[in-house]
């Protein structure tokens, strides 16, 4: 059901949305109102203009089978744009919702009522943090037409001290202290501290730790065994494809012979490798095929592929955005028709699925977690099975995951009312072993095997076993990660942005008001640089 009936109220200033303005949805832990996300098509999202950033009503329609947006401002007239290019894997995406959160117990800015202006993890903000970056640097050792952090435009290199600062800040989060650390710049290995920061991350109880790297200093096996020591454990891996040639034309240079040597130092240091590519339509759309081959020819120490459209953050006429806007349905189109493994109707789901497990896992364990409740159409991914001939079976094959949801969901809101964990406990198997089609899995792949592969994902000892001991498949997984601009921007998605950035100006931001819109970084970066000139 659509609410964007709920959303007529005019904005009383050109700063945000009031959000006061909807009348039902969920409260935040600290009693501001998060409106219900606005489904079916056509529908009225709020939006920013390109050119001033006033919050402006976009509307989202189906055209020619794509969901189109279009929004007008007053002073600075029409913008179009292609939001998703299949409008029905587009809508079935939102049955994937299993409610919103309710934010912190503790943000930052406490009486806000506009947004994005007022930004810092405010009260309005309904999702706890699943991931945290940290900008170490603005330097980088490369100079890539695609940076959305623009590198080596200033100095910009917090100390260690403030680094420290903020990561203290991650572990005060309440209702949960942030527990996952990406650490990002420019290139955060050129950080002169690096090793001394992630051996520092490791001590306050972070327990996911890694870094997102071009590779060069990685590539070294003797600094990847060091950094490995001080507590890393994943790098994230800018690797556009496997040509040179697209390299050149992404980075600057040729990098294909880095990127190998990166697989090797990991395989060495006993790091895992996530590969992140950047992806320009018409440029390297048709590498995607190619990079999960390879992952799969280094399945011991590559654990997925996280794909990310590029963004536009400057200037763009609009039949330039329009040729080249590259969608989460566009990539998953071609990882279908590219490697062969999944079916882009069948085989794909958001981040926000797994929320009903954090509902049960804190009715089982009376523990405060982080839910994932970001916005369905933030981030859609896929589990592969992979057998010892790299023949991979999507999950989706033999699990009924969607009804495993709805079944885990009604759960956990039973289960928080009884006394009787244990007996909770074990019918949460046979929840799952209902859903389990044996006749539909891999060759081998008992319901018993499946489930310590997944409990091997709980405690990460099957990430960490290069040999998979116990477990019967290696596993693949393959995000899409679709980063908001300008032009895209989507209220509905900021104010539950799981990806958050800690900075050195004391606040946390939402990721897509740290890098667009409004773009808090360049004032964090200013004010910090201002700081320090002036000591």
């Amino acid at each position: 059901m659509s609410s964007s009936n709920l959303r007529s109220k005019p904005f009383d200033s050109a700063d945000g949305h009031d959000c006061e303005a909807a009348p039902s949805g969920t409260y935040t832990h600290t009693g501001s109102l998060t409106p219900p996300i606005t489904t079916a098509l056509p529908k009225t999202i709020q939006s920013v203009c390109p050119e001033c950033l006033k919050v402006i009503d976009c509307r989202h329609f189906v055209q020619d089978g794509k969901v189109m947006a279009e929004k007008e401002c007053d002073e600075h007239g029409l913008f179009r744009d292609i939001i998703f290019s299949d409008a029905k894997l587009f809508l079935d995406m939102e049955r994937w919702h299993f409610g919103d959160g309710k934010g912190f117990t503790n943000p930052q800015i406490k009486g806000a009522t506009k947004c994005p202006s007022a930004c810092g993890i405010c009260n309005m903000h309904a999702t706890h943090t699943s991931v945290s970056n940290i900008d170490l640097t603005a330097k980088c050792n490369l100079s890539c037409n695609v940076c959305f952090a623009d590198a080596n435009k200033n100095r910009y290199e917090p100390e260690y001290a403030d680094i420290v600062k903020m990561l203290e800040r991650l572990r005060a989060q309440q209702p949960a202290p942030g527990a996952s650390i990406q650490y990002t710049g420019g290139e955060p290995t050129v950080h002169p501290r690096f090793l001394d920061i992630v051996r520092k991350t490791k001590e306050l109880g972070f327990t996911h730790i890694q870094v997102a790297t071009n590779g060069i200093k990685l590539a070294d096996p003797e600094f990847a065994i060091k950094a490995r020591e001080a507590g890393l454990q994943y790098i994230y891996l800018q690797m556009d494809g496997v040509d040179d040639e697209v390299f050149k034309k992404i980075r600057g240079r040729e990098l294909l012979q880095v990127k190998l040597n990166v697989l090797e130092s990991a395989r060495k240091a006993g790091l895992r490798v996530i590969f992140v590519p950047t992806i320009i339509k018409g440029l390297n759309d048709d590498q995607i095929g190619p990079l999960i081959k390879l992952a799969f020819d280094n399945l011991d120490v590559v654990t997925g592929i996280s794909i990310q459209p590029m963004v536009f953050t400057g200037r763009y006429p609009e039949k330039e955005r329009l040729e080249k806007r590259y969608t989460l349905a566009d990539m998953i189109t071609d990882v279908g028709e590219q490697s062969g493994f999944t079916d882009k109707y069948k085989d794909w789901f958001p981040l926000s699925s797994a929320v009903p497990f954090v509902k049960l896992g804190k009715a089982l364990t009376g523990r405060e977690m982080a839910g994932h409740t970001c916005h369905h159409h933030c981030v859609m991914g896929t589990l592969l099975f992979v057998d010892k001939d790299k023949n991979a079976v999507p999950a989706t094959r033999f699990l009924d995951y969607y009804n495993l949801l709805q079944d885990i969901d009604a759960m956990a809101e039973k289960t928080g009312k009884t006394r009787f964990k244990l007996f909770s406990e074990l019918k949460l198997l046979g929840i799952m072993k209902k859903r389990f089609n044996k006749d539909a899995a891999p060759a081998g792949l008992s319901f018993k095997k499946f489930l310590k592969t997944l409990d091997g994902y709980s405690d990460k000892k099957y990430t960490w076993d290069a040999e998979h001991k116990g477990h019967t498949y290696k596993t693949f997984f393959i995000l899409g990660m679709h980063f908001m601009d300008k032009y895209n921007y989507d209220l509905e998605r900021i104010k539950r942005c799981a990806i958050h950035y800690t900075a050195s100006d004391g606040l946390i931001y939402p990721f897509c008001t740290y890098n667009s819109g409004h773009t808090f970084r360049d004032r964090v970066e200013a004010a910090y640089l201002e700081g320090k000139r002036a000591e």
